[in-house]
């Protein structure tokens, strides 16, 4: 379960930044930044769900 919602996050941050760069080439820089913004929070969680615990 947990390597499904790990799998659905990265390709969540992955669209969110492509869709950021989309976005703000036509323009929109405030929700190009905000969904840059997002897909990173996706990937920090990511990030912290993949460190090792001793």
């Amino acid at each position: 379960m947990s390597d499904t919602v790990i799998s659905v996050l990265m390709l969540t941050g992955v669209f969110l930044t492509g869709g950021a760069a989309y976005v703000f080439r036509n323009g929109d820089r405030r929700r190009a930044l905000l969904m840059l913004v997002a897909g990173l929070v996706m990937f920090a969680n990511v990030a912290v769900w993949l460190v090792p615990v001793k």
